[in-house]
């Protein structure tokens, strides 16, 4: 993605995704001094995750306050030299996070029609800045076993958007929530404007000590950097199947996440964060770090203040 415009970035979790949905937060959470203060870290792009509902009314129309907050939200990265991944976080039947109650999208026709007609029209209003704008079909797909209707869908869904936006850049992610080791399962891309797209909170025992939320890791462990099995040596071997795939198909490869969790102490965070960012630069993948305020991964977080422009070096 280096040449692309797409290598270095922060994620603005929790902005039109993974919130309440009120008209407080969504006007509030982010304002334009934070894209601001994000071109001053170095980053070239913000990723934007959004949840289908906030530009999608529940008869199917669409909702234009959802979409103008989105257009204020592309004009402030813009004005800010910043280029932007537009990343769907939910769709009408599926999410990553089981708690939303979102349900039968890989065997729905109905809601895989939505899902076409969604970026359809996202294609429409935004498919003409293909310099500054990329599309990512969809977040972390979970199980395996969703590969082949995935692949089946994501290539109608790239079919009709290409009849939209031709130029577009279209990430697309594996299953076991984007993991490296799944890229290699995709299929070939669908034209030369396609992107693999992984996430890696590798080792996830100390990416994610003291999450609740996952029954992969004990949320009573701690583990301090040294103790963990991140070293260069270990992303290499992590990723190794994707670079064979990207190499193989001569297309970009993208980390869209990756991050430490609040409970781990500064130096620890920035220690990570140093190794992994190796590997990426090592490889020209573009990355985008998870993320910039709030949900347990904060960049902002005071904890990361002594620490923080050493790990914007390696961002």
């Amino acid at each position: 993605m280096k040449q692309h415009g797409f290598y270095k970035g922060i994620n603005l979790g929790g902005w039109f995704s993974q919130c309440d949905y009120t008209d407080e937060h969504l006007d509030s959470f982010i304002a334009e001094s934070d894209l601001a203060v994000i071109a001053s870290w170095g980053a070239d792009h913000v990723r934007l995750p959004i949840d289908y509902n906030i530009v999608e009314n529940e008869d199917g129309t669409w909702n234009e306050i959802g979409f103008a907050r989105l257009d204020k939200a592309f004009g402030w990265a813009r004005a800010h030299g910043l280029n932007i991944v537009l990343d769907l976080h939910k769709t009408t039947g599926f999410s990553f996070d089981a708690g939303e109650n979102e349900a039968g999208f890989f065997d729905n026709a109905t809601y895989q029609e939505q899902f076409y007609r969604l970026w359809e029209e996202f294609a429409r209003r935004y498919g003409n800045d293909p310099d500054h704008l990329a599309f990512e079909l969809l977040n972390e797909v979970t199980d395996k076993s969703f590969l082949p209707a995935w692949n089946r869908i994501a290539h109608e869904c790239i079919r009709r958007i290409r009849a939209i936006a031709p130029q577009t850049l279209i990430l697309v992610g594996g299953y076991d929530n984007n993991a490296a080791w799944a890229v290699k399962d995709l299929e070939a891309p669908y034209d030369d404007r396609i992107v693999y797209n992984f996430h890696c909170y590798e080792p996830l025992k100390f990416t994610h000590q003291g999450a609740t939320w996952t029954d992969k890791i004990d949320p009573d462990e701690r583990i301090a950097f040294a103790e963990s099995e991140a070293t260069e040596a270990y992303f290499e071997e992590l990723f190794a199947s994707a670079i064979e795939a990207a190499k193989k198909y001569n297309v970009p490869l993208y980390c869209g996440e990756y991050g430490v969790i609040d409970r781990v102490g500064g130096e620890d965070t920035s220690r990570w964060y140093e190794c992994i960012n190796a590997v990426l630069d090592r490889h020209g993948i573009g990355r985008c770090a998870w993320t910039y305020k709030k949900l347990d991964f904060g960049l902002t977080d005071s904890r990361l203040d002594s620490v923080r422009s050493q790990i914007l070096a390696h961002i």
